[in-house]
């Protein structure tokens, strides 16, 4: 019987886990095949709570991050971690060592109208599809759209 291959995480990492880094988690679990890659976020200095806006565009496409709570980078969150993707932080932007990283230069959404949210998510959604193919981890129905059509 064949091996299976171990689950790879990715981390979206900024600054407060309260944006750009929850929407990339939560559409990167979406576009991926679960046996194969997972995601998960965090911040260096998370926030309260998720920014209003970014809940409600994430909302709009079945996603809900009402009830998730920003939370810290640690070493124990980020142990084994495949690749770290940063959310265009510039110099706030975490580092793990011995892990590969790749930076996004997204714009922040906090406080932003909600169409340029919208803006973000899909740019952010692009960006997911994209390393999700590049890495093989793309679940087989990845042909829907991520705005809900």
């Amino acid at each position: 019987m064949a091996q299976r291959a171990q689950q790879a995480t990715v981390v979206f990492a900024c600054v407060h886990n309260a944006g750009r880094s929850q929407m990339a988690a939560a559409l990167f679990n979406r576009a991926v095949d679960p046996s194969r890659a997972r995601a998960t976020s965090a911040g260096t200095r998370p926030a309260a709570g998720v920014h209003p806006e970014v809940v409600e565009a994430m909302g709009e496409v079945g996603v809900d991050l009402t009830s998730v709570v920003p939370r810290l980078l640690t070493a124990d969150l980020a142990a084994g971690a495949a690749l770290l993707v940063t959310m265009g932080c510039g110099e706030e932007c975490p580092v793990l060592p011995g892990v590969p990283r790749e930076d996004w230069p997204l714009d922040d959404p906090k406080g932003r109208p909600l169409e340029e949210v919208r803006r973000i998510r899909e740019d952010i959604a692009q960006r997911v599809g994209a390393l999700a193919h590049r890495y093989g981890w793309a679940a087989p129905s990845l042909d829907r759209p991520m705005d809900g059509r």
